[in-house]
């Protein structure tokens, strides 16, 4: 395994469809779980490089997010250009992502790395080792902790008794969020007002003036953040939250610092943040043939991927296998070790 580095239900389905353009679908791919044939078709131990008819299913995040854009323009890719009819399931993400994967609800999930090192470990939210591996490593999320100008927040600290969005439910931003608020002294639980809420609904609170505050870990641009920046830019602004990376790092070695561009969200100057690498994820008995027949198409088609989201140019060979401590999946290594 090459270890990480820094650069930095609600289910609707809807069937990927092969001959349209891919950025036409990113949106129109993402849809919900469904009963399945076997993963992905084929044989956990075939070492042949092809993949073989099937189904897949995705387990992608909230709809206002990157996981969903993007997961949408995979779908669409694969069932376009491989035997495989894809879809992919709007979601809660992280977490809720490993345990419906491990269960066998999906076959491809989108995770922070952070709580896919969690899973492996079975620790966090998880009571258990998870029987995961990686595909390989994709796009990396930013930490993006947005509080409106008159709460008086311009600290994770001053975020006592606030009304403050953590995210989903059993979702990656979830966990980033109670850690961050750890290592600032704070106790999600008493501390602050949590709310759990998804992303367009944490902005919606934020424009008429509900919540105080959220975090969200996600990649950039993130939708629902370039509208906020949009219509609110008088009203919020970003805190620098860098002050707690030596204590997160104690928590997880994946956390690293990174930067928001300016041009990002139409900012007067860049926001330091913390960085965390994403991963996709199948369980150990995904069929190797398609794990590598999946990896060479998808991180061979970045410039693809990219005109879904940006986020999709950072599919890249060099990166990809960059997932210590998630294992990865024997296909994907061959792949990598192949490109």
């Amino acid at each position: 395994m090459t270890p990480i580095t820094s650069p930095t239900p609600r289910r609707r389905l809807t069937t990927a469809v092969g001959a349209l353009v891919i950025a036409g679908l990113a949106l129109s791919a993402c849809g919900g779980k469904q009963t399945q044939e076997p993963a992905a078709g084929g044989t956990a131990g075939s070492d042949a490089c092809e993949i073989s008819a099937g189904q897949v299913t995705i387990a992608t995040g909230n709809s206002t997010g990157v996981y969903y854009v993007l997961g949408g323009g995979i779908a669409s890719l694969l069932s376009s250009k491989s035997p495989l009819k894809a879809t992919a399931a709007e979601t809660g993400a992280s977490v809720q992502n490993i345990q419906q994967l491990a269960g066998g609800q999906y076959d491809i999930a989108f995770s922070l790395a952070d709580t896919a090192a969690d899973a492996i470990a079975g620790k966090g939210a998880f009571t258990e080792p998870q029987q995961i591996q990686a595909l390989g490593r994709i796009h990396s999320n930013y930490t993006q902790v947005v509080v409106r100008k008159d709460s008086g927040i311009k600290s994770l600290e001053d975020m006592r008794g606030k009304r403050i969005s953590t995210g989903s439910p059993k979702s990656g931003t979830e966990v980033i969020a109670t850690r961050l608020l750890q290592s600032a002294g704070l106790d999600i639980n008493t501390d602050v007002q949590a709310q759990r809420l998804e992303l367009g609904k944490t902005v919606d609170g934020m424009k008429d003036g509900s919540i105080d505050g959220f975090v969200w870990s996600g990649g950039l641009p993130t939708p629902a953040l370039t509208d906020l920046f949009t219509s609110q830019k008088d009203a919020v602004e970003f805190i620098d939250i860098t002050p707690t990376l030596p204590k997160m790092r104690e928590i997880n070695a994946v956390y690293t610092e990174g930067a928001i561009p300016a041009a990002t969200y139409g900012l007067d100057a860049d926001v330091k943040t913390i960085v965390v690498p994403n991963v996709l994820l199948v369980r150990e008995d995904f069929p190797t043939g398609n794990a590598c027949g999946i990896v060479k198409l998808l991180w061979g088609s970045s410039d693809e991927l990219a005109k879904v989201h940006p986020s999709g140019k950072e599919f890249t060979k060099e990166n990809g296998p960059q997932t210590d401590p998630i294992p990865l999946h024997p296909g994907a290594k061959q792949a990598f070790d192949g490109m």
